[in-house]
């Protein structure tokens, strides 16, 4: 099975490609490589693998980063793993590389892999690279980091343990018994580390190392490898690499690797592998064939190979079946497809569709008459004599195949046109790890062929059936509406002027906020906005609310006229009388059919739009809860929710800029409240810190969120950030300064404020300070000394400066009822008493 994101498409190739494309063909080597994130991998091996050698090689993720930061906006965790998957498939379609994930979930950093192992399903995890070990079938595996604990993440020493694991067992029937209905039991010959870099101190039983000179330049794109991998690493923009110029020069450059288990290699990572055609009984006819077809190939009349290609695919389709075989097979059906310059299109209006909508298709094909290469030369390529038939198009999903039986010319479009019906039965698009509730470590996939993949497959996939000459060739294809942006003549919609077809609900629900927070017994408006995708939609809407948790009424009707109409329904809910949190869903009932999702759209120009349906909920909070001031303004750094928290808890929050930070903007204001890593992302901050500074000395409060260590000068007194983080979020916490006026007031701080946080305390401590800051906690990670830079307050003139890296970006948004109490606190010092205020009397 081909990875998703590398299946021969409608797309053909320039003909340079095509040439790159057959001598991938003639490869038979594959190689898998394994890591830990997204960012892990080698793009420089990757490259040179997978565009040099022409080896099959992929990258297998074990996680999809959902526990890192993004710096490009608010989206974390599960949002912030979709965006990251989407940039694993970007590097690969520059480097070469195909890509695969396990179910494991990136829960934030780890400082020891046991702990990794606890929290994620280690059988469930091994079963998962078994499982893509079996799918991808690499004759070579390589890890990225050692198996020995040593000073890095901990995820990453446990992916060099597991992959470890699944190489002795993908070879084994007994094991994982289960998968063995679809794939086949497969040996990889040996498994290394990368050695050098981030595996540089592996200890392995042996240590004889092979080394491999990485360097040369693409014959296709006349780039570097090393270019083509510092182009791909760039692409994982929401961790800053976007201008990542790192590989250094474009000369000679070395890998090595130590073996961890498997059969010795001495000069070559292949040793002992036979990477020809000659590793099947009747396959050495297909590379001499092979061998001559890239020979002779003519760059300026790719269609002139058409005829040997054919014999060719006579050939291979003679040998006995294989997966690999398989793979080759439809590889070479997409070398044919570019040699004729066939390209195929199936156009619907809308790209978002409703279970049981007819859907309009319009299908089209064409034998484009002029090619492009790279520099785009325009050169003319003769029309093969082959006679090329349009014989069917099939839509797999629902079993129906219509007759089309059309001769197809040089230049000329021929299309067919017709109205299917999208069963009302077809699930809601969601990215497939993410359609059902799961444990903190692991995704539940309940179709085991989807894991491993990178993406969904197509929600309505189509297969266009061809006779060219005396062969039949199906050709896969999906559903995708055009874009608004004007495509120019005599070129094909690419895949940037096209979005997939996605399956909607007929109405999108949205909290009016993620997070109510509620004195004890306190009733408070909940209001959710019903958002229309169908015309003339009518239903009733109802919340579902755990015990203890009071709704009225029990249901809201609503009728919806032309689509993107909304109307928002409020709701009463009571909280218990003693603290408690919960959620709170909201669900839709039209015509007995019952729809409780959102509607996000994730947009960034260097990945496709995607979509989430996540089920709408609102996280509600009975706590006791007082605050003070009244007006706090807000300066966003790389992306977070702490504003919308504030305004929560009863603030209004004004967004400022660097420019805002002026004496007049900041009169008036309670507090000022620094996003996280703003003074990494922003460079009209520093400038304005006197003034900032300023305030503080006027009587003002500065609360100043993590940032990554800098040599920027944030705090009025001196101040340095290091690397230190407490990753355990239920590590205890000691009160340094238990009678400090932010343990105190307006709330009495206890440690039960520390209970329920999630992912980690904090990140980014500061390790050294000026004595004119006072620690107000202590906390740490097993077998580590106290932290006490995760929340440091300084007077400063009449007012307060704080400097935290505590997660406020997490908890406050997962509704952590500590975490608002303390944080009121910090926006509250020097403030005096207007009442104790609840979060309910907004």
């Amino acid at each position: 099975m081909l990875c998703p994101s590398n299946l021969p498409g409608a797309e053909p190739q320039a003909p340079l490609s095509i040439l790159q494309e057959l001598r991938s063909f003639r490869e038979l080597g594959s190689v898998l490589y394994v890591a830990a994130h997204p960012d892990d991998e080698n793009t420089q091996l990757i490259a040179y693998l997978a565009r040099g050698r022409s080896y099959r090689t992929a990258y297998l993720s074990v996680t999809r980063g959902d526990g890192g930061q993004n710096v490009l906006g608010p989206e974390f965790g599960e949002e912030l793993g979709v965006i990251r998957t989407q940039e694993l498939l970007a590097a690969r379609r520059i480097d070469g590389g195909r890509q695969f994930f396990t179910r494991a979930i990136d829960f934030g950093f780890s400082k020891d892999y046991r702990e990794t192992l606890s929290i994620w399903d280690r059988e469930q995890v091994v079963a998962d690279i078994v499982r893509v070990i079996r799918t991808f079938r690499p004759d070579v595996m390589i890890t990225r980091f050692s198996p020995q604990p040593g000073g890095t993440h901990g995820h990453h020493t446990a992916s060099a343990v597991l992959a470890i694991e699944a190489f002795k067992l993908a070879g084994d029937p007994k094991a994982f018994p289960e998968q063995l209905g679809e794939l086949r039991p497969w040996q990889p010959k040996r498994i290394l580390i990368n050695a050098g870099n981030f595996g540089r101190n592996a200890e392995t039983e042996n240590n004889t190392a092979v080394h491999l000179e990485v360097g040369g330049t693409d014959p296709v794109l006349g780039e570097s490898f090393t270019d083509i991998a510092t182009q791909s690493r760039a692409m994982h923009k929401t961790q800053g690499f976007d201008n990542f110029r790192g590989f250094g020069g474009r000369g000679a450059r070395a890998e090595s690797f130590q073996l961890l288990a498997g059969e010795l290699a001495t000069n070559d990572i292949l040793d002992g592998v036979d990477a020809t055609w000659g590793r099947f009984a009747g396959g050495a006819p297909i590379a001499e064939m092979a061998d001559q077809i890239v020979a002779k190939f003519d760059t300026n009349d790719p269609a002139a190979s058409l005829s040997t290609l054919l014999a060719l695919r006579s050939r291979l389709g003679a040998l006995a079946a294989d997966p690999l075989v398989s793979e080759k097979q439809r590889q070479l059906d997409h070398i044919i497809q570019s040699c004729l310059g066939l390209t195929i299109e199936t156009v619907v209006p809308e790209a978002e569709v409703v279970p049981g909508d007819v859907l309009k298709l319009r299908h089209e094909v064409k034998l484009r008459h002029e090619l492009k290469v790279p520099q785009w030369h325009e050169v003319k390529a003769q029309q093969s004599a082959v006679p090329v038939r349009w014989l069917a198009v099939r839509y797999p999903s629902i079993k129906k195949e219509i007759a089309i039986n059309l001769d197809l010319h040089p230049n000329e479009a021929a299309t067919h046109e017709t109205t299917q019906i999208l069963p009302a039965t077809t699930p809601l698009t969601r990215p497939y790890w993410l359609k059902e509730e799961h444990p903190p470590g692991m995704y539940r996939v309940d179709d085991a062929a989807l894991i491993g993949q990178p993406e969904n497959p197509p929600a309505f996939p189509v297969e266009h059936v061809f006779a060219i000459g005396d062969q039949t060739l199906v050709i896969p294809d999906e559903a995708v509406a055009a874009r608004a942006e004007k495509v120019p003549a005599g070129k094909t919609l690419g895949s940037e002027k096209r979005r997939p077809l996605e399956v909607i609900a007929p109405v999108a629900l949205r909290f009016a906020s993620e997070v109510r927070l509620f004195a004890p017994g306190a009733a408070r408006p909940v209001e959710v906005e019903v958002t229309s995708y169908r015309p003339g939609v009518a239903g009733t809407l109802a919340l579902q609310a755990p015990a203890g948790w009071q709704v009225a009424p029990a249901s809201e009707p609503f009728r919806l006229g032309a689509v993107g109409q909304h109307t928002r329904l409020a709701f009463t809910v009571t909280a218990p009388p003693q603290a408690a949190t919960a959620a709170i869903k909201a669900i839709a009932d039209i015509k007995g059919a019952r729809f409780e999702n959102e509607h996000i759209e994730i947009r960034y120009p260097h990945i496709p739009t995607q979509l989430l349906q996540p089920a709408a909920r609102i996280e509600v909070v009975s706590l006791e809860l007082a605050v003070r001031g009244h007006q706090v303004g807000y300066v966003p750094g790389a992306g977070d929710n702490v504003a919308e928290s504030l305004e929560e808890m009863g603030y209004e929050v004004s967004k400022l800029t660097g420019p805002d930070l002026t004496p007049a903007r900041l009169r008036g204001l309670d507090a000022v409240v620094i996003g996280i890593r703003a003074f990494n992302v922003r460079t009209d901050l520093p400038a304005q810190l006197p003034a900032l500074f300023d305030y503080v000395k006027s009587g003002g409060t500065v609360i100043e969120q993590y940032n990554r260590p800098t040599t920027n000068h944030l705090a009025p007194f001196e101040l340095e950030i290091s690397n230190d983080r407490v990753t355990d979020e239920n590590a205890a916490v000691t009160f340094l300064a238990p009678d400090h006026p932010a343990l105190n007031t307006p709330n009495k701080i206890t440690s039960a404020d520390f209970a329920g946080w999630v992912q980690e305390r904090g990140l980014y401590f500061p390790n050294h300070w000026d004595e004119h800051f006072t620690p107000l906690i202590a906390c740490n990670d097993p077998g580590e000394s106290p932290k006490k830079g995760g929340l440091l307050v300084a007077r400063y003139g009449e007012g307060y400066f704080v400097y935290t890296g505590l997660a406020w970006f997490r908890q406050l948004p997962a509704g952590v009822p500590g975490a608002y109490r303390l944080f009121a606190n910090l926006v509250s010092l020097g403030k005096s008493s207007r009442g104790s205020e609840d979060g309910g009397s907004k």
